[in-house]
């Protein structure tokens, strides 16, 4: 099947190699025995010129942040994430929005009770179900296609049967820097009005100062040439995730947590200005 998908829609094929080439490390953080089937060709073309930005066969000393280790120390936390997520019995869906090639509903131990809504565009939901061919998910896995840009969400969730007056939890995970602001306040907005009171909510994004580093520019003239640069950062995504109803914790790779030994530059305090930055969210959305 060739690949119908937009220049946005591309970024989850280079997740997808991303995590297949992180499955065939002996140090690997996680396992995904789907990635290599859901990257195919094109996913794998895109991570090659990711690599030698960021790592360059000649041995040219690296000058952008490592995408490769950034993309396993963030898969990883979000698995542990939503594993502890479910293990309150009182948890019972999960929402994975967008879900892109994400495999999880097939390779994580999720307990039977468990719902996984996979929400994204109809053209990634039918590469990603080719792709897969017969493998069938280790839970009740339920695909949701919306534009989560465009569309209202409520009606084809509904449809899907997710309960909103039930406790879930919701993974944002590789989209609120490739939306402009208006929608990322949309999207939060979204999950705000479809949450019960003690739902959790984890995601990624960028500082502000990333999208206009000198160390980041090399990579986001490729995203750019690509069809999908960033745009949007936040510098305080506490700030960002409280207007809209969320007690978030926001950490940094290589932080406590947030690293596992993999992380290979310097964490800058926080308070130090004019430093490119990647958060990993996570919290519960408050009462009321």
């Amino acid at each position: 099947m060739t690949t119908d998908l937009d220049a946005v829609e591309k970024t989850c094929l280079l997740t997808a190699a991303l995590r297949a080439a992180e499955t065939r490390r002996a140090d690997r953080l996680y396992e995904d025995p789907f990635a290599e089937r859901l990257a195919g060709g094109e996913g794998a073309d895109l991570l090659a010129e990711i690599t030698e930005l960021t790592h360059p066969a000649d041995g040219t000393p690296r000058r952008v942040p490592s995408t490769i280790d950034y993309n396993a120390i963030r898969t990883r936390f979000f698995d542990d994430f939503l594993l502890s997520a479910v293990a309150d019995p009182a948890l019972t869906q999960v929402v994975l929005a967008p879900v892109g090639m994400d495999a999880r509903a097939y390779r994580l131990g999720w307990p039977p009770r468990v719902r996984v809504f996979e929400v994204d565009r109809p053209a990634v939901l039918a590469v990603k179900h080719h792709r897969l061919g017969d493998a069938l998910p280790l839970v009740d896995r339920r695909p949701v296609e919306l534009d989560m840009v465009e569309d209202d969400w409520a009606g084809p969730l509904l449809a899907a049967g997710y309960d909103p007056a039930a406790p879930s939890v919701w993974l944002l995970e590789g989209l609120l820097y490739y939306i402009p602001e208006a929608a990322v306040h949309r999207v939060l907005d979204h999950v705000r009005s479809l949450t019960a009171p003690g739902s959790l909510v984890a995601g990624d994004i960028v500082n502000a100062v990333s999208l206009s580093s000198p160390r980041t520019a090399a990579l986001l003239r490729v995203f750019a040439r690509w069809g999908c640069p960033w745009l949007f950062g936040a510098d305080d995504p506490e700030a960002l995730f409280d207007r809209h109803g969320f007690a978030v914790d926001a950490a940094q790779p290589g932080e406590e947590g947030a690293g596992r030994g993999r992380w290979p530059d310097p964490v800058v305090p926080r308070a130090q200005p004019d430093v490119e930055r990647v958060f990993l969210v996570s919290g519960r959305r408050r009462e009321g």
